[in-house]
C-alpha cells in the first residue's frame, strides 16, 4: 500500500510524452500605489526552495539586485510530497513569518480549492498570508522592472531594453529545449519520446555551445536575465540530469565553452553562492519516486572542478555588470552550509 500523498507516479506518464502544465498564478507586483499588488517593501515573502532551478532563479535575481531587504525570503526543505512544499528545515517546520508548515496553506488561503500544483517559486502577501504569484519568468522580470526604488547601487540591468528583441528568442529557446528539455528527457514514458527529448535537448546545447565560444555570456559582455535562466540548469546538469533524467550524450564538462561559462558564472558573486548541491540531489532521487523507486542519493560527482579557472575574461572587453557592481556576500541566515557547497570537495 502507498502513502496517500506519495509522489510515485505524478510525473512519469507511461507511454507519453511530457507536458508542463503552464497555468500559473499571473497576478503582477506593480510599482504603482493603486495596483491591487503595489510594490511595498517588507509586504512580501519569496518562497524558493534551493532545490528547484525555477525557483533558483528569483533567489539570483534577488541577490543580484540587492532586494535582500525588501523581500524576504523563505526557504522550504528540498523534499515534498503530492500536497506541497514544507518548511521542514525552520524551527518547528514552521516558516517564522508566514507562520504555516506548507506553502499549500498561501495558496488556499487565497483559492481554498486551488485544482493545480503547488509550485515554487512563489510570491505571497505576509499580512493577508495569501499567495500572490507563482509565475516565475515574469516574477524575475518584474524584480528587474518594478522594484528598482529598492535596488541597491550597483545593480545590474539584467533585462535592458536595447537587448530585448534578440534576447527574448534567446530566452525562449533556453526555456523550450533546455530548461524544460531536461524534464521532458527524464519523465519521458516511452523510448521514442525520450529520444525525441533526448535530441531535442543535445541539439540546444549544442547551439548554445557554439553561440559562447565567441561571448563571454549569452548577449555579449555583460551578465543579463538569459544567463540566470541558463545557469540553472548548467548547474543542476552533471549532479542530477546527466544520470537521474538520462541526459547523457556528454557531460556538461565535456563541453568546453559551456562548461567554463558555467564556471564564470557559479564563481560570480550571487550565483554559485546561492547553488547548494545536496539538496539539489536529495529532492530529485527522492521525490522522483517513480523513476529512482530506492530514494539512494548519489554521493558524486566530484564538485571541486566548477571552483576552477574558467579563462573567459579574454571574450570580452567590459566588466560583467557593466558599470554595476557584483553583490556583496549573501546574509548569514541564506549562506549555503559548507558540507552542501562546491568547496567541501576541495582536498
Amino acid at each position: 500500500m502507498t502513502d496517500d500523498h506519495s509522489t510515485r507516479g505524478n510525473y512519469v506518464k507511461q507511454g507519453a510524452e511530457f507536458n508542463r502544465d503552464t497555468q500559473y498564478i499571473e497576478d503582477r507586483i506593480l510599482d504603482d500605489p493603486q495596483a491591487d499588488w503595489p510594490v511595498e517593501t517588507g509586504r512580501y515573502r519569496l518562497v524558493a526552495a534551493r532545490a528547484c532551478p525555477w525557483a533558483n532563479r528569483t533567489m539570483i535575481v534577488r541577490r543580484l539586485l540587492g532586494l535582500e531587504d525588501a523581500i524576504s525570503l523563505g526557504m522550504p526543505g528540498p523534499t515534498h510530497d503530492a500536497r506541497s512544499w514544507t518548511f521542514d528545515l525552520d524551527p518547528g517546520g514552521v516558516d517564522p513569518v508566514l507562520g504555516i508548515e506548507r506553502l499549500q496553506q498561501a495558496f488556499f488561503a487565497r483559492f481554498p480549492d486551488y485544482p493545480r500544483g503547488i509550485t515554487v517559486p512563489a510570491v505571497v502577501d505576509i499580512p493577508t498570508g495569501a499567495v500572490v504569484t507563482n509565475d516565475f519568468p515574469q516574477i524575475t522580470l518584474d524584480f528587474s522592472s518594478q522594484w528598482t526604488r529598492f535596488h541597491r547601487d550597483g545593480a545590474p540591468d539584467l533585462y535592458p531594453e536595447s537587448l530585448r528583441e534578440e534576447m527574448d528568442p534567446v530566452m525562449r529557446l533556453i526555456y523550450t529545449e533546455i530548461n524544460n528539455g531536461v524534464y521532458r528527457c527524464g519523465f519521458a514514458g516511452g523510448q521514442d519520446a525520450y529520444e525525441k527529448a533526448f535530441d531535442r535537448l543535445f541539439t540546444a546545447l549544442d547551439t548554445i555551445e557554439e553561440r559562447l565560444t565567441t561571448r563571454r555570456f549569452l548577449m555579449g559582455d555583460r551578465i543579463t536575465e538569459a544567463d540566470v535562466r541558463l545557469f540553472t540548469t548548467l548547474a543542476r546538469f552533471d549532479a542530477v540530469y546527466y544520470s537521474h533524467f538520462k541526459c547523457n550524450r556528454q557531460r556538461l564538462t565535456d563541453f568546453p565553452a559551456l562548461w567554463g561559462y558555467a564556471r564564470d558564472l557559479f564563481q560570480t558573486p550571487g550565483f554559485g553562492d546561492t547553488i547548494d548541491f545536496q539538496q539539489i540531489k536529495e529532492h530529485y532521487f527522492i521525490v522522483h519516486e517513480d523513476i529512482n523507486p530506492t530514494g539512494v542519493v548519489p554521493v558524486g560527482p566530484d564538485l571541486s572542478g566548477w571552483l576552477e579557472d574558467h579563462g573567459r575574461e579574454s571574450l570580452a572587453e567590459d566588466a560583467p555588470f557593466g558599470e554595476g557592481t557584483p553583490p556583496g556576500p549573501p546574509r548569514a541566515d541564506e549562506v549555503v552550509p559548507h558540507a552542501h557547497s562546491a568547496d567541501a570537495w576541495v582536498k
